[in-house]
């Protein structure tokens, strides 16, 4: 007893002025109690009740901070609420727009055939007997989904390298010079350029060199290029900017050649935020409409064929789904096809995620004691 006694009065000193480690739960069922009292008397819903819980719970922790702990301790807990709430709130758009494409495009998804067939020949007779019967719907997104990797990895084809080299030039060879800051400026530009206007560009380039009316998956390839290069430069070189020149100078007094240098050291070193970078140059471009309505058309057949023939693509088929349902008395079928197309589209750019995190990881230098 006359061991824990001194014990016991040390803790109570140290935790004098503070409030108990269950005092934000105690708040916080307080305030969605009372949130819920208040929404119920001017009409309840989900989001007002979170909004009123978060006020209540951050007016009730604070006041009571204020009073048992001090001034300063409960500025400090206000901040840490506003972080926090701001965190949540731009989590809010998030978490709803997956909810909403989960909800509605799972049915899409789930229906027999859905991945591996495409709209040819179903009309919107087969719609409304599938309203009227309760059959299952019939048509599937595969054509879309064949014409959005082949047009997606020919962009990336060729985006990448030209990105790539013009990020090496401007960080290793560029030293400032005019065409290094006209390099620079022209990438700023192409950034902001609306996706619109690169299948214009696209559409027109094709136009001069081929005739006019082209319009095949590689024309869209050429368009979502324009989109991603600028992308993949930039992250390129500010990756390529971080890698210590400590690195370079060592390669280069055991007598390596710069190029070699830069294969060998520089780019393996900055390979995890190019990976990232690339990826997020895909993710620009895997949901773009405009430019491939302009330069690659709308198709219900499969065409396997990237330089020849019109090819529909992911983001071409929700939106015609949408626009022009298959049977315009009946949408609910080919709403539920574009909300399922929407959903296999959010799973792709998840899978690319995951893929740059694996390649990083597989080719970041090794370190070790």
């Amino acid at each position: 007893m006359t061991v824990t006694a001194p014990v016991a009065r040390k803790r109570s000193a140290l935790t004098k002025g503070q409030l108990p480690a269950f005092a934000p739960y105690i708040v916080l069922a307080v305030a969605l109690v009372l949130g819920a009292a208040i929404l119920a008397l001017i009409g309840f819903n989900a989001f007002g009740w979170g909004l009123v819980s978060a006020i209540l719970f951050t007016i009730g922790l604070v006041a009571w901070s204020g009073a048992v702990e001090g001034g300063r301790k409960a500025k400090d807990r206000l901040a840490t609420c506003l972080v926090v709430g701001s965190f949540l709130v731009a989590l809010l758009p998030l978490v709803s727009v997956i909810w909403t494409v989960l909800v509605n495009g799972l049915p899409g998804i789930i229906t027999p055939g859905f991945l591996t067939t495409s709209m040819n020949g179903v009309t919107g007779s087969f719609d409304n007997k599938s309203v009227d019967d309760g059959t299952k719907v019939l048509g599937g997104i595969y054509h879309a989904l064949i014409g959005t990797v082949q047009i997606t990895l020919l962009a990336t084809v060729i985006s990448v390298p030209v990105g790539l080299l013009t990020a090496v030039y401007l960080v290793e060879y560029g030293n400032d010079r005019a065409l290094a800051r006209a390099i620079t400026f022209f990438v700023d530009v192409m950034t902001g350029i609306p996706s619109i206007v690169a299948g214009l560009f696209s559409a027109a380039f094709f136009f001069a060199l081929v005739g006019p009316g082209t319009k095949t998956g590689a024309v869209a390839a050429v368009a979502l290029s324009v989109l991603m290069i600028p992308v993949v430069v930039r992250s390129s070189e500010e990756m390529l900017k971080i890698v210590p020149n400590e690195l370079r100078e060592a390669a280069y007094a055991l007598g390596v050649r710069k190029w070699r240098t830069i294969v060998k050291v520089v780019i393996p070193t900055a390979i995890s935020g190019i990976a990232s970078g690339v990826t997020l140059a895909i993710a620009r471009v895997i949901g773009e409409t405009a430019p491939i309505l302009v330069t690659a058309g709308f198709a219900t057949t499969i065409n396997n064929n990237v330089f020849g023939g019109w090819m529909a693509s992911l983001p071409t088929f929700i939106y015609t789904q949408i626009l022009n349902p298959t049977s315009p008395s009946n949408p609910g079928p080919s709403s539920q096809r574009a909300w399922g197309a929407a959903l296999v589209l959010i799973i792709l750019v998840m899978l690319l995620n995951l893929g740059a995190r694996l390649i990083a990881r597989i080719f970041a230098p090794k370190t070790g004691r």
